[in-house]
């Protein structure tokens, strides 16, 4: 499924490696918090690829490092030693401007959707459009009740989030996510606060546009009910990579 139009092309992206280069590259990353006799390792020798249209899976007890590696790959906080390339770019040593540049390129989904109250389900969807400055405001509505119904909630995308079960809001929020076609999206935790049946409902919508729109999907879960949506899982155990399990 194409959700946008012939005549309305997406946004322009950074300038990303061709489709056999990795999305994520990271070669030994190291990352502590803390300073002097207080400094605490939290991630310890981090090797990592994801590849265009991958879907892996995190996971690990809390406190392990599964959300410090994601905010790194995220371009949220400064790295500190090692290799992490997103996007074709290397973010050691990236300047702030940088690290803006490449988030934009990036989507979202947390376990909060944070969707703003005082918006329509589409207002918030197009939120992630005024990144882009060129594009007319009629354009960016269009592109976003688009999303919505791909997500299924072409009768819900006048609706108010408070008017919205947490299954719907966490649908407006992978909406928000997808629509300006990243190539990369970063979970974490999305199906933490719904039920069984909601959240498969909202990794099975992920799985499938993530597949449609060839994009690299990592997620950080505890849900073991969601593994099998993964190409690969990845277990971090005390800040290491412990395991990298293929799964068919």
């Amino acid at each position: 499924m194409n959700f946008f139009s012939s005549s309305s092309p997406p946004p322009s992206p950074l300038p990303t490696p061709h489709s056999p280069l990795p999305i994520i590259s990271i070669s030994k990353l190291n990352q502590s918090f803390g300073k002097g006799s207080l400094q605490k390792p939290v991630l310890i020798d981090i090797d990592l690829e994801v590849n265009p249209g991958e879907i892996v899976i995190l996971t690990g007890p809390s406190g392990s490092g599964k959300t410090t590696l994601l905010t790194l790959i995220g371009a949220l906080r400064s790295m500190q030693d090692g290799s992490l390339q997103v996007l074709g770019h290397e973010l050691k040593g990236a300047k702030k401007s940088k690290l803006i540049q490449v988030r934009n390129q990036i989507g979202f989904i947390f376990q909060t959707h944070n969707l703003l109250k005082c918006l329509k389900a589409w207002e918030n969807v197009a939120m992630s459009l005024k990144l882009h400055p060129n594009m007319k405001p009629i354009e960016r509505k269009a592109r976003s009740i688009k999303m919505l119904e791909a997500v299924g909630l072409q009768e819900r995308v006048n609706y108010y989030p408070e008017n919205l079960s947490g299954g719907q809001k966490q649908r407006v929020a992978i909406a928000r996510a997808l629509v300006s076609q990243p190539k990369l999206v970063l979970a974490d935790e999305p199906t933490a606060a719904l039920d069984s049946k909601s959240g498969r409902d909202v990794v099975d919508i992920m799985q499938r546009l993530a597949k449609e729109q060839h994009c690299a999907i990592l997620l950080v879960t505890h849900d073991n009910r969601i593994l099998d949506i993964a190409d690969r899982i990845v277990h971090m155990e005390d800040g290491r990579l412990a395991t990298d399990a293929e799964r068919m």
